[in-house]
Protein backbone atom coordinates (compact mmCIF):
# COMPACT_ATOMS: atom_id res chain seq x y z
CA UNK A 1 0.00 0.00 0.00
CA UNK A 2 1.62 3.25 -0.93
CA UNK A 3 1.85 5.93 1.83
CA UNK A 4 -0.33 8.36 0.61
CA UNK A 5 -3.43 6.15 1.07
CA UNK A 6 -2.64 4.75 4.47
CA UNK A 7 -4.24 7.69 6.56
CA UNK A 8 -7.13 7.67 4.16
CA UNK A 9 -7.44 3.95 4.19
CA UNK A 10 -7.21 4.15 8.46
CA UNK A 11 -10.07 6.76 8.67
CA UNK A 12 -12.73 4.25 6.36
CA UNK A 13 -11.48 1.54 8.80
CA UNK A 14 -12.25 3.58 11.74
CA UNK A 15 -15.26 4.83 10.46
CA UNK A 16 -17.04 1.76 9.58
CA UNK A 17 -15.80 0.06 13.41
CA UNK A 18 -18.30 0.55 16.88
CA UNK A 19 -16.02 3.87 18.21
CA UNK A 20 -16.28 5.60 14.58
CA UNK A 21 -13.22 7.93 15.94
CA UNK A 22 -10.23 7.50 15.53
CA UNK A 23 -7.51 7.41 18.10
CA UNK A 24 -3.71 9.18 17.13
CA UNK A 25 -1.68 9.12 19.72
CA UNK A 26 2.04 11.25 19.49
CA UNK A 27 5.11 10.27 21.75
CA UNK A 28 8.46 11.93 21.18
CA UNK A 29 11.27 9.72 18.60
CA UNK A 30 13.80 8.64 21.49
CA UNK A 31 12.36 8.81 24.14
CA UNK A 32 12.93 7.80 26.80
CA UNK A 33 15.70 5.71 24.96
CA UNK A 34 15.97 5.68 20.95
CA UNK A 35 16.10 1.61 21.68
CA UNK A 36 11.97 2.18 23.03
CA UNK A 37 10.43 4.15 20.31
CA UNK A 38 9.70 1.20 17.30
CA UNK A 39 8.56 -1.15 20.30
CA UNK A 40 6.52 1.57 21.48
CA UNK A 41 5.08 2.39 18.73
CA UNK A 42 3.70 -1.13 18.12
CA UNK A 43 2.37 -1.36 21.45
CA UNK A 44 0.81 1.51 20.69
CA UNK A 45 -1.00 -0.22 17.39
CA UNK A 46 -2.01 -3.09 19.51
CA UNK A 47 -3.74 -0.78 21.95
CA UNK A 48 -6.11 0.55 18.79
CA UNK A 49 -4.10 3.49 17.68
CA UNK A 50 -5.23 4.27 14.19
CA UNK A 51 -2.55 6.77 12.95
CA UNK A 52 0.81 7.11 14.87
CA UNK A 53 2.29 10.90 15.27
CA UNK A 54 5.97 10.66 16.29
CA UNK A 55 7.40 13.54 17.80
CA UNK A 56 10.76 15.23 16.03
CA UNK A 57 13.35 16.33 18.96
CA UNK A 58 14.06 19.77 18.52
CA UNK A 59 15.70 22.49 21.26
CA UNK A 60 13.15 24.77 20.97
CA UNK A 61 9.45 23.38 20.50
CA UNK A 62 7.64 26.80 20.91
CA UNK A 63 3.91 25.10 20.68
CA UNK A 64 5.01 22.13 23.31
CA UNK A 65 4.44 22.45 26.81
CA UNK A 66 6.88 21.33 29.39
CA UNK A 67 6.47 17.49 29.20
CA UNK A 68 7.18 17.30 25.79
CA UNK A 69 9.67 19.89 25.70
CA UNK A 70 11.48 17.81 28.56
CA UNK A 71 10.94 14.68 26.41
CA UNK A 72 12.31 16.20 23.44
CA UNK A 73 15.42 17.51 25.39
CA UNK A 74 16.02 13.88 26.81
CA UNK A 75 15.92 12.58 23.22
CA UNK A 76 18.30 15.11 21.54
CA UNK A 77 20.90 14.42 25.11
CA UNK A 78 20.66 10.82 23.38
CA UNK A 79 21.69 11.83 19.86
CA UNK A 80 18.55 11.76 18.30
CA UNK A 81 18.31 13.93 14.71
CA UNK A 82 16.04 13.53 11.80
CA UNK A 83 17.60 10.94 10.35
CA UNK A 84 17.59 9.09 13.20
CA UNK A 85 13.44 9.35 13.41
CA UNK A 86 13.53 8.40 9.70
CA UNK A 87 14.99 5.06 10.53
CA UNK A 88 12.77 4.43 13.45
CA UNK A 89 10.03 4.52 10.72
CA UNK A 90 11.49 2.25 8.05
CA UNK A 91 12.33 -0.04 11.06
CA UNK A 92 8.79 -0.20 12.42
CA UNK A 93 7.54 -0.58 8.65
CA UNK A 94 9.39 -3.77 8.61
CA UNK A 95 7.01 -5.74 10.55
CA UNK A 96 3.99 -3.05 9.71
CA UNK A 97 2.67 -1.49 6.58
CA UNK A 98 -0.46 -0.82 7.07
CA UNK A 99 -0.52 2.08 10.13
CA UNK A 100 0.12 5.77 8.88
CA UNK A 101 3.19 7.41 10.59
CA UNK A 102 2.77 10.93 10.81
CA UNK A 103 6.03 12.87 11.51
CA UNK A 104 5.09 16.31 14.00
CA UNK A 105 8.06 18.56 14.23
CA UNK A 106 9.26 22.16 13.34
CA UNK A 107 11.21 23.40 10.49
CA UNK A 108 14.60 23.88 11.30
CA UNK A 109 15.24 20.21 11.08
CA UNK A 110 13.91 20.03 8.01
CA UNK A 111 15.50 23.09 6.51
CA UNK A 112 18.97 21.87 7.43
CA UNK A 113 18.23 18.22 5.65
CA UNK A 114 16.95 20.71 2.86
CA UNK A 115 12.88 20.06 1.53
CA UNK A 116 13.47 18.15 -1.62
CA UNK A 117 16.05 15.29 0.20
CA UNK A 118 13.67 15.54 3.06
CA UNK A 119 10.63 14.71 1.14
CA UNK A 120 12.33 11.79 -0.27
CA UNK A 121 13.71 10.16 2.69
CA UNK A 122 10.20 10.30 4.35
CA UNK A 123 8.88 8.45 1.18
CA UNK A 124 11.85 5.99 1.13
CA UNK A 125 11.36 5.14 5.01
CA UNK A 126 7.43 4.72 5.19
CA UNK A 127 6.11 8.03 6.85
CA UNK A 128 2.94 8.96 5.54
CA UNK A 129 2.17 12.54 6.83
CA UNK A 130 3.99 15.76 7.97
CA UNK A 131 3.16 18.64 10.15
CA UNK A 132 5.90 21.24 10.73
CA UNK A 133 4.16 23.44 13.30
CA UNK A 134 6.13 26.86 12.24
CA UNK A 135 5.37 26.49 8.39
CA UNK A 136 2.38 28.20 7.91
CA UNK A 137 -0.17 27.33 5.55
CA UNK A 138 -0.04 30.55 3.20
CA UNK A 139 3.76 29.68 2.11
CA UNK A 140 3.71 26.33 2.35
CA UNK A 141 2.48 25.62 -0.93
CA UNK A 142 5.41 24.55 -2.65
CA UNK A 143 6.93 22.52 0.54
CA UNK A 144 3.24 20.52 0.65
CA UNK A 145 3.37 19.97 -3.58
CA UNK A 146 6.86 18.33 -2.74
CA UNK A 147 5.45 16.08 -0.18
CA UNK A 148 2.53 15.12 -1.99
CA UNK A 149 4.78 14.38 -5.11
CA UNK A 150 6.38 11.95 -2.58
CA UNK A 151 2.98 10.20 -1.40
CA UNK A 152 3.86 12.22 2.10
CA UNK A 153 0.53 14.37 3.42
CA UNK A 154 1.11 17.55 4.38
CA UNK A 155 -0.93 17.94 7.80
CA UNK A 156 -1.88 21.67 8.94
CA UNK A 157 -2.68 22.60 12.43
CA UNK A 158 -5.72 25.15 13.36
CA UNK A 159 -6.32 26.79 16.92
CA UNK A 160 -9.32 28.43 18.00
CA UNK A 161 -8.12 31.66 16.97
CA UNK A 162 -7.79 30.72 13.56
CA UNK A 163 -9.11 32.68 10.84
CA UNK A 164 -11.68 32.32 8.15
CA UNK A 165 -8.70 33.09 5.53
CA UNK A 166 -6.12 30.89 7.42
CA UNK A 167 -8.90 28.03 7.32
CA UNK A 168 -9.37 28.18 3.53
CA UNK A 169 -5.53 28.50 3.25
CA UNK A 170 -5.77 25.11 4.88
CA UNK A 171 -8.30 23.02 3.28
CA UNK A 172 -6.14 24.36 -0.10
CA UNK A 173 -3.14 22.47 0.76
CA UNK A 174 -3.84 20.15 3.58
CA UNK A 175 -4.25 16.09 2.55
CA UNK A 176 -4.90 13.49 5.29
CA UNK A 177 -6.32 14.87 7.92
CA UNK A 178 -6.30 18.74 10.05
CA UNK A 179 -5.33 19.21 13.52
CA UNK A 180 -7.33 21.35 15.47
CA UNK A 181 -5.84 22.53 18.59
CA UNK A 182 -9.03 23.03 20.96
CA UNK A 183 -6.90 24.96 23.16
CA UNK A 184 -4.75 28.43 23.05
CA UNK A 185 -1.76 28.22 24.49
CA UNK A 186 1.18 24.77 24.61
CA UNK A 187 0.46 21.27 24.84
CA UNK A 188 -0.95 19.94 28.11
CA UNK A 189 -2.25 23.22 29.24
CA UNK A 190 -5.90 24.12 29.93
CA UNK A 191 -9.52 23.43 30.38
CA UNK A 192 -11.56 21.37 27.75
CA UNK A 193 -14.71 23.49 26.55
CA UNK A 194 -16.74 20.64 24.85
CA UNK A 195 -19.92 22.42 23.01
CA UNK A 196 -17.02 25.61 22.50
CA UNK A 197 -14.73 22.90 20.60
CA UNK A 198 -18.00 21.39 18.60
CA UNK A 199 -19.22 25.14 17.71
CA UNK A 200 -15.85 25.40 16.09
CA UNK A 201 -15.67 21.97 14.29
CA UNK A 202 -18.66 22.74 12.81
CA UNK A 203 -17.23 26.21 11.54
CA UNK A 204 -14.12 24.77 10.46
CA UNK A 205 -16.41 21.92 8.24
CA UNK A 206 -17.49 24.47 6.66
CA UNK A 207 -14.17 25.07 4.78
CA UNK A 208 -12.53 21.74 5.49
CA UNK A 209 -13.62 18.15 4.23
CA UNK A 210 -10.93 16.43 5.05
CA UNK A 211 -11.42 14.37 8.72
CA UNK A 212 -11.10 16.76 11.62
CA UNK A 213 -8.42 15.39 14.87
CA UNK A 214 -8.79 17.17 18.31
CA UNK A 215 -5.67 17.42 20.60
CA UNK A 216 -4.22 19.44 23.39
CA UNK A 217 -6.02 18.69 26.71
CA UNK A 218 -7.81 15.37 26.37
CA UNK A 219 -5.85 13.48 29.45
CA UNK A 220 -8.29 11.03 30.39
CA UNK A 221 -11.03 8.48 28.92
CA UNK A 222 -14.04 10.88 30.11
CA UNK A 223 -12.51 13.75 27.95
CA UNK A 224 -11.46 11.68 25.31
CA UNK A 225 -15.09 9.78 25.12
CA UNK A 226 -16.45 13.94 25.09
CA UNK A 227 -14.38 15.26 22.58
CA UNK A 228 -14.48 11.84 20.22
CA UNK A 229 -18.30 12.38 19.98
CA UNK A 230 -17.64 15.42 17.95
CA UNK A 231 -13.87 14.85 16.16
CA UNK A 232 -12.99 12.15 13.75
CA UNK A 233 -9.79 11.59 15.55
CA UNK A 234 -8.66 12.37 18.83
CA UNK A 235 -4.94 13.55 19.41
CA UNK A 236 -2.89 12.43 23.00
CA UNK A 237 -0.11 13.54 24.02
CA UNK A 238 1.39 14.93 27.03
CA UNK A 239 -0.58 12.69 29.23
CA UNK A 240 0.85 9.16 27.40
CA UNK A 241 4.21 10.69 27.92
CA UNK A 242 3.86 11.35 31.69
CA UNK A 243 2.80 7.23 31.35
CA UNK A 244 6.23 6.54 29.75
CA UNK A 245 8.00 8.67 31.76
CA UNK A 246 6.36 7.11 35.22
CA UNK A 247 6.92 3.31 33.86
CA UNK A 248 10.45 4.32 33.47
CA UNK A 249 11.31 5.95 36.55
CA UNK A 250 14.18 3.25 37.92
CA UNK A 251 14.29 0.72 35.32
CA UNK A 252 17.56 -0.15 33.61
CA UNK A 253 17.67 1.20 30.16
CA UNK A 254 18.29 -2.37 28.86
CA UNK A 255 14.68 -2.60 29.80
CA UNK A 256 12.91 0.31 29.07
CA UNK A 257 12.00 -0.71 25.50
CA UNK A 258 9.92 -3.81 27.35
CA UNK A 259 8.39 -1.91 30.37
CA UNK A 260 7.78 1.63 28.25
CA UNK A 261 5.97 -0.11 26.00
CA UNK A 262 3.88 -2.30 27.53
CA UNK A 263 2.75 1.03 29.83
CA UNK A 264 1.93 3.18 26.71
CA UNK A 265 0.00 0.24 25.29
CA UNK A 266 -2.26 -0.08 28.31
CA UNK A 267 -2.91 3.55 29.53
CA UNK A 268 -4.02 4.39 25.53
CA UNK A 269 -6.07 0.50 25.71
CA UNK A 270 -8.22 2.35 28.44
CA UNK A 271 -8.58 5.31 25.93
CA UNK A 272 -9.59 3.41 22.87
CA UNK A 273 -12.13 1.34 25.31
CA UNK A 274 -13.59 4.72 26.25
CA UNK A 275 -14.13 6.02 22.64
CA UNK A 276 -16.02 2.06 22.00
CA UNK A 277 -18.08 2.37 24.30
CA UNK A 278 -21.61 2.87 23.31
CA UNK A 279 -22.74 6.95 23.60
CA UNK A 280 -25.44 7.48 26.44
CA UNK A 281 -29.13 6.90 24.96
CA UNK A 282 -27.82 4.90 22.42
CA UNK A 283 -27.31 7.71 19.52
CA UNK A 284 -24.16 6.95 17.41
CA UNK A 285 -21.07 8.80 17.73
CA UNK A 286 -21.43 9.37 13.75
CA UNK A 287 -24.63 10.61 14.40
CA UNK A 288 -24.00 13.03 16.67
CA UNK A 289 -21.31 14.38 14.61
CA UNK A 290 -23.40 15.05 12.20
CA UNK A 291 -26.45 16.10 13.78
Amino acid sequence: MSSSSRIAAAFARRAAAPGACALIPYVTAGYPTPASTVPIMHALVAAGADVLELGVPFSDPMADGPVIQRSSQHALEHGVGLRDVLAMVKEFRRTDGQTPVVLMGYANPVERMGQAVFAAAAQEAGVDGCLVVDYPPEEAGEFGALLEGHGVDPIFLLAPTTTDERIQAVARVARGYVYYVSLKGVTGAGHLDVQDVSRRLAHIRQFVSLPVGVGFGIRDGESARALGAEADAVVIGTRLIQEIDAASQGIPQERQPEICARAAGAWLRTIRGALDAPPPGGASQESRKSA
